[in-house]
């Protein structure tokens, strides 16, 4: 009875901590202004199955994505697993699942391939990140913790998947031998493992068993708060992200609704015009209040592979813009965002930061190119290209601040209906010569 309460208790305080983290994320979120999908209910969850569920942009890569296939895959079938280890814990029985008999031995010999090949799959993405030169793994806005927040997963990985094989490879040295342990199971990959440990006392086997027990359950436990904290938390964001990704062809970068109310308006001052929003009204995007809530929640579904920087022509040819560290900044300022309002008590106080200059620069700005290399590139569809438009558009129509080619654009389009630098009477000049 002590084991099930300390298990119901672990279990409780995990719950507590994620869902409190939960509900940081969705008010972060929330912070952001409404926003209407995107095509019917029916073409979004198209997109959301294929993209999401079925990781159909990650085979543009095909060996990293049957290494991520394997660890997808695994995190979510062994999960079947972790249902029974909750229903023991809390129980105290062993095994719950056991009575279905052949179905459970396939099941229980499935996750146990499943679990070689996550632990395989992250042994070779450790060897990816370290021992190869992959540029986008060496990009400077992953130096310091996002660097050692994938390690950490990878690392973690390993280490639950080890302590199921070792309890499985004790448990059925056990089954026979200790009442508590009914005969259940196949265990076509934890056998090899049994000859390690088939020498140990009766009691150190028991000992081993429930200490590899209780370290998966509580490192899974602990895996699910850390994901709210992590990149991974991709995981579970892809979904609706992908849900709610955009629908327009991608070259349609879109008008923004307050200007085009605005011009409306100009036009004919009785036009019929949605009511201007409540609160500042911004052309564009100075901060994070500013953007519409799928952004932000896109901020927080970054995986941080960085094949969109590794696509971005810019971020090849030297600039100093990199599609992810747009979303990973956004992310970031986010962040410091909801922080500040927890210890105002949820109430918002000027910082006097915000996105652009304090987290992106104008030059990274003005260094894309628009040409959609990044969303296409993305696995779960997220759109720097739209972020980095709208901080533009700030810049343009509330700073009128802009590269000196740029102006020059606009000033030749004002006075002379067109980007050169000559009157109209002249533009067919060039026939004559």
């Amino acid at each position: 009875m002590i084991a099930q309460l300390l298990f119901v208790l672990l279990l409780a305080f995990g719950g507590f901590l994620a869902m409190r983290r939960v509900k940081f994320i969705r008010r972060n979120i929330s912070l952001g202004r409404k926003f209407t999908p995107e095509g019917t209910p029916s073409e979004r969850m198209k997109t959301m199955l294929l993209v999401a569920l079925g990781q159909g942009k990650m085979f543009q890569r095909p060996v990293a994505a049957l290494l991520h296939l394997f660890v997808y895959a695994g995190f979510v079938i062994i999960n079947i697993e972790v249902m029974e280890i909750l229903i023991d814990g809390i129980v105290g029985t062993h095994r719950v699942f056991a009575f279905a008999g052949d179905i459970y031995n396939f099941l229980i010999a499935s996750f146990e391939v499943l679990a070689l090949l996550v632990l395989l799959a992250c042994v070779a993405f450790i060897v990816r990140r370290v021992g190869l030169n992959i540029r986008r793994f060496r990009m400077s806005e992953l130096a310091g913790w996002p660097q050692r927040d994938a390690m950490i997963i990878l690392v973690t990985e390993i280490l639950l998947m080890s302590a199921f094989l070792f309890m499985n490879a004790a448990d059925a040295l056990l089954q026979g031998q200790n009442p508590h342990y009914i005969e259940a199971g196949s265990f076509p990959v934890s056998q090899f493992l049994q000859p390690t440990i088939q020498s140990l006392h009766l009691d150190s086997l028991v000992l081993l068993e429930r200490f590899c027990w209780w370290f998966h359950i509580v490192g899974i436990m602990a895996f699910i708060v850390y994901l709210s904290y992590s990149k991974h938390l991709h995981i579970i964001l892809a979904f609706p992200n992908t849900y709610y990704s955009k629908r327009r062809p991608a070259g349609d970068i879109g008008n923004n609704a307050l200007v085009t109310r605005e011009v409306k308006l100009m036009l004919d001052p009785s036009a019929q015009v949605d009511a201007a929003p409540e609160g500042t009204v911004r052309f564009g995007v100075k901060d994070v209040f500013d953007m519409d809530r799928r952004q932000l929640m896109s901020a927080y579904s970054c995986t941080e592979c960085g094949r969109c920087s590794a696509e971005c022509p810019a971020n090849i040819t030297g600039k100093l813009l990199s599609p992810r560290k747009i979303m990973m900044d956004t992310r970031d300022r986010l962040e410091e965002v909801g922080s500040k309002m927890d210890a105002a008590g949820g109430e918002w106080k000027d910082d006097g930061k915000s996105l652009i200059r304090d987290y992106i620069t104008e030059e990274e700005l003005w260094a894309c190119t628009t040409c959609n290399a990044c969303t296409q590139a993305c696995p779960v569809n997220i759109n720097p290209m739209e972020i980095i438009i709208d901080l533009r558009r700030y810049l343009i129509m509330e700073e009128s601040k802009s590269p000196e080619s740029i102006t020059a654009m606009f000033n030749n389009t004002e006075n002379n209906g067109a980007p050169w630098a000559m009157s109209a009477a002249d533009r067919a000049n060039w026939t004559s010569n």
